[in-house]
Formats: C-alpha cells, structure tokens, sequence
C-alpha cells in the first residue's frame, strides 16, 4: 500500500485510535486479514468469521512487525478501532484509489471474469505497472484488499467485480470507482439466487451505470455477441466500445479456428489495425475473453501488434482454471475444477472434444451450484452435451446433480459403459487410475464446492509415481 500515517488512517475509517503510542508511524506494508500473510508494516484487519475471529491473533500479528490492527473494539495491542472493519476497509480503499490517480479497470461478467481479468493483466502490464485481482476475490472484502495492495508506482488497477444480487455491483463500485467498465456476459451463473437472466442483466450492468460520462474518460466495453449485454449501451454516458465476433463490433475476431492441440487461433481487429494471433490457453471460449482484453488495451493505446503479442504469449495465472498437464505416460489432465455453470461446462466440454481428437475422452464432471429451478434442466442438458460432442466416457460425480448428467447422457443416446455414475471424488479416482490408458484426455470440472480439483491433483500426482517407476 502506499505509505499512510495511523493518525491520516484513523481519520479516513473514522476510527479511534488505541494503545498507539506514536499515531505518526506509518503503513507501509500490506494490508491484509490473514494473519500468517503479515509482514513488517502491515496492518491487520481483524475480522470475526464462522469459525476464527481475527481479534484473537492481534498480539501474534504485531509481533510478527504489524504497525496495527483495524479491529471493532480494543485489543491491548496499537489499534484502529472502528464500528465496522468491513466498512473502514473500503474506505481506506476509497481513499488510497483517489490518491493515487491509476486508471481503474473493472470487469464483470457470468462467466469467464478471472480468465479475462489475468488476460487483461498480462496485456497491460507490458505498457505500465498493473495491479489486479488475485484468484477471484472479487467481493466486499477481496476487492478492497486488492485496491490497498496498489503503490505510488501502480498506473493500472485491474478488478474483478462478483455480484450475488442486486446492488452487489453498485456497492463496490463505490468503493473503487472505475474509468473503464467491461461487461463479459449473462449467463446462468447463480441464476438461482437472481430469479432470471433479466434480474443478472440488471445487477451486472450497474458497473456502466457507474462509468464517468465520455467527455470525463469513462468506457463501456461491452460484449456484441450478448444481447442483453448490449442493451445495457443505454445505461451508461460512457463512450461505448463492443466486442465480439459480430461484424458490428470495435474489436472483432475473424477467421477463428483451434489448433490441433485445442489452441484458439484468429485474427484480431481493432480500430488501428489488424494481427493474427494464436493463443497458449485451451478452448474457443478464450477469443471473446481475449477481445475483450484487447479491447481494453486499445483504449489504453496498445497497438493490434502489441496487443496480439501479449495475447499470444499470456498463460492462466490462476489455479484450476483449465490448468493441462501431460503426464510421462501420455495422459493430459485439464483441472478446471475451480467453478462450473452451464456456459462454462459447454466450453469446458468442447474444449475437451478439440483437445482429444483422435484420442480418448473422458469428463469428470459434477454439480452445478446455484440454478434453482433450472438446476435439473441444466444438468440433463450438459449430459447430453457430452454424448453429442463424442466424449468417450462421462464420469459423473456426486449426488442428485451427478445423476441428472447421467440421465441426460442416457437420454441421448449413451447406452452402454460411455458414462457412469460415481458417489464421490475417490471413487471416481479409484476407477480412472485403473481405466486410463496412454495417450486419453481428462476434463475435471464441477463447482467449488464439489472439491474436484483432488481428482486432478490424484491424477497428476499418478503419473509422477509412475515416471519414478519407470527411471
């Protein structure tokens, strides 16, 4: 974070100063609410979870070369003491974007934001010091933790915006105001919570309901391929700025196609030029999150060749995300355990179609979170997916949900051993590690809270036990 006093802190938050015998001294470390990710002029944000309240390690935090600790009441060690940390949280945030004057870039999306926001971080940080969202903290407490983790050296702020509700959106960005807002698309993603596609369009375009108007630098870069992304052009005064695959957008891809190895490969347009790009990431998906980067790099004034160089050579920068390892005896793991909603599981799954050509297939696949009343549909839908795009096994895992995949597979036409149904992840390592032969193809994908992720990890970790074997 940049350098702040306690006593200039306390007076942003609005908070109390206790225990600080020197109110001068300054923050010059992190900001952080993990107690074991302290470092020597940090500042501690307390807060009180399910299981761990955060009060009860404030000692152990200052010892360990924290300045203070923002808590909610005194603590017997140097304090900030305020009504709420969440609040002063955001802020101190609110505070250190004004000052420090780097151009806020915000995203938001049902699908494909992390992918996204790590593409646009990589583009951007060949031109200027960048600053982003690690993972997907991109709620109350992760977005202003990323903002404070910002230094007088930072010229681009980079933040994933995640949004549970309506009014979820307009609350961060209020936090961290942003000049540039990108909108991916709307999808089904916690169509449960929401109650529709309408309601997510909604709370997702009030990030460009936020933008400052055109004449002052604001952006809506929004998806020419959604129409209910599209729409949401009347809701903003900022210079509107698509892209997609339609002929009608700013930054546009044509002539797409995978490499045998599954890579995207097109040719980028923008407004200054044109150049050809093929990408390191896996799945046709990955074109409209890379020309959305690209769509925010050049209106940072990134060339298409710059751009187009950066795209080619940017990896995932974030865990199970597509995440492929080829083990020595041939087999290729795609661990993109980390979350899954029906639009992602179709990539997922024709990812894994181009991947395998001319090999053997197999998805692991498991629930679906937060579909409500469309749960069954969708599950039944991603089944038959699976047998149209001649995935040689489905594995499904789980309970009810792993049943409904099952179920639209059998419903399509997979009669015999093409899929099966498996209670949990052990069991679905147990029958993969005494199935797989050389040279097959692996997705793993279900949402967090399935924990997939330990059968790609088994997998992988299979396959370095058999290379020590072999040598």
């Amino acid at each position: 974070m940049i350098a702040l006093s306690l006593a200039e802190i306390a007076a942003v938050v609005g908070g109390q100063t206790h225990d600080i015998p020197d109110p001068s001294v300054q923050v010059t470390g992190p900001v952080v609410r993990d107690s074991r990710e302290v470092v020597p002029g940090s500042l501690f944000a307390a807060f009180v979870g399910e299981r761990v309240d955060g009060h009860d390690y404030a000692r152990a935090v200052t010892e360990a070369g924290a300045v203070a600790v923002l808590a909610s009441h005194p603590v017997g060690v140097p304090a900030i003491v305020v009504e709420d940390v969440q609040t002063a949280l955001g802020a101190l945030a609110r505070h250190v974007v004004h000052r420090l004057g780097a151009t806020l870039v915000a995203l938001t999306g049902s699908a494909g934001k992390t992918s996204t926001k790590d593409l646009i971080a990589q583009v951007l940080r060949r031109k200027a010091p960048t600053v982003f969202t690690p993972g997907s903290l991109n709620n109350e407490i992760g977005l202003p933790l990323t903002a404070l983790s910002a230094t007088e050296e930072t010229r681009f702020l980079v933040l994933e915006m995640g949004a549970r509700g309506i009014g979820h959106i307009r609350y961060l960005t209020g936090l961290t105001p942003p000049r540039i807002g990108l909108v991916l698309n709307v999808g089904s993603a916690h169509i449960g919570e929401f109650g529709g596609r309408e309601q997510i369009a909604q709370a997702k375009g009030e990030l460009v309901e936020a933008l400052p108007p055109a004449e002052e630098g604001g952006v809506a870069i929004l998806n020419a391929d959604d129409p209910l992304v599209r729409a949401m052009a009347s809701r903003t005064k900022a210079k509107v700025v698509l892209f997609g695959e339609s002929a009608e957008a700013d930054v546009r891809a044509e002539n797409v196609r995978l490499t045998d190895s599954g890579q995207p490969s097109f040719r980028l347009h923008t407004p200054s030029g044109a150049s050809d790009l093929t990408m390191r990431l896996y799945g046709e998906h990955h074109v409209s999150n890379a020309l959305a980067a690209a769509a925010v790099a050049h209106e940072l004034g990134m060339s298409a060749e710059e751009i187009a160089t950066a795209l080619s050579e940017a990896g995932s920068l974030s865990r199970w995300r597509m995440e492929v390892t080829e083990r020595p005896d041939g087999v290729t793991i795609v661990n993109d355990a980390y979350n899954a909603n029906p639009e992602s599981m179709r990539a997922a799954l024709r990812a894994l179609a181009a991947m395998g050509k001319g090999r053997r297939t197999w998805a692991v696949l498991g629930k679906m979170a937060e579909l409500g009343d469309e749960a069954l549909a969708e599950h039944d839908a991603v089944g038959r997916l699976a047998v149209r795009l001649n995935v040689s096994k489905l594995v499904a895992v789980g309970g009810i949900e792993a049943s409904w995949l099952q179920l639209g597979a059998y419903n399509e036409g997979s009669w015999g051993e093409e899929s099966v149904h498996v209670s949990d992840a052990q069991a679905a390592i147990d029958l993969l590690r005494s199935e797989l032969r050389p040279g097959d193809v692996v997705l793993v994908k279900a949402s967090r809270s399935v924990g997939l992720e330990s059968v790609a990890q088994a997998l992988v970790e299979t396959g370095a036990e058999g290379e020590v074997a072999a040598r």
